[in-house]
């Protein structure tokens, strides 16, 4: 199997385990898939680490007002009395006005954050440094071990407006968010290989030949955005070494010239013609003015 080194720009992402005879044509949109399954976990845990803190979503028109402006325009939040934690709630006003302030209690608060912990670890790019390849079913685990987090804690569910159903149930609108634009749609991917394109009609053996254990640096691009910026000669980490070799070489060079010194060669115990000198009491003389 041929592992896949999987960057956006110059950031790793994951690694990924294919056969090298793979169609790009099939091989790009699970590239695609997992990457864009890794961002909706991303923003799922981000969202959950709200909902521990500060309960449900308050519906649209009742955000980011002050109490004052709620009750003055008469609002009412429906969904606050049928989405209650389980165990009771505590509250802890939402600064933001986003939520209801209605948080979990301190134990179900640490069933979602542990779950959020290890839904985080399953899909980190640190797997990237630990050689642990990502494929599409350990993203499915993380999102159904999350779902289940949602579930325990608010068995009633959560209001049909809230982020985290909207996301568990793939209805979220990502339009004009920053959001929006990282996420790559799988018939608009597009992978890069050592400055190539590799095209959809082609294997993926047509541009790596025919080894199956190797490991290559592949880019994943939007179409049309052209190509990326190529892979440097060395790492970064390789840098780091060379520059750390030649510091090291520069300590010693400067320690081999202090030990080669012949400065002392002036001291005037080393003046072999001292004694002389003393003999014909010409030692004290200075040549020069007084």
């Amino acid at each position: 199997m041929v592992r896949l080194h999987v960057k956006r720009g110059d950031e790793s992402q994951f690694l990924l385990h294919v056969s090298g005879s793979a169609r790009l044509a099939d091989l790009a949109p699970l590239v695609a898939r997992i990457y864009n399954g890794r961002l909706k976990v991303q923003r799922l845990c981000s969202e959950m680490e709200e909902l521990a803190e500060h309960g449900v979503y308050l519906p649209y028109n009742m955000q980011g007002l002050t109490d004052e402006q709620i009750e003055e325009l008469k609002l009412k939040d429906e969904w606050a009395e049928k989405c209650v934690p389980s165990g009771g709630s505590v509250f802890k006003k939402d600064e933001i006005g986003r939520r209801n302030g209605h948080a979990p209690n301190e134990k179900m608060q640490q069933v979602i954050k542990k779950t959020i912990e290890e839904a985080k670890a399953l899909i980190s790019k640190k797997q990237v440094q630990a050689n642990v390849c990502v494929n599409m079913e350990m993203v499915k685990d993380a999102l159904d071990q999350l779902r289940g987090a949602v579930m325990i804690v608010y068995p009633m569910g959560l209001p049909p407006h809230d982020p985290i159903r909207m996301e568990l149930e793939d209805k979220e609108d990502l339009s004009g968010t920053h959001a929006g634009l990282e996420v790559i749609e799988e018939s608009a991917a597009q992978l890069w290989w050592a400055g190539k394109e590799l095209k959809e009609t082609k294997l993926l053996s047509d541009y790596i030949g025919k080894n199956e254990k190797t490991t290559i640096i592949v880019k994943i691009q939007k179409k049309g955005q052209g190509a990326p910026g190529r892979e440097p000669l060395i790492s970064h980490e390789e840098q780091k070494q060379m520059m750390l070799h030649y510091y090291r070489k520069q300590e010693e060079l400067k320690k081999l010239e202090e030990d080669d010194d012949d400065s002392f060669l002036n001291a005037e115990w080393a003046d072999s013609h001292a004694l002389k000198r003393q003999f014909h009491g010409v030692k004290d003389i200075k040549w020069g003015p007084r």
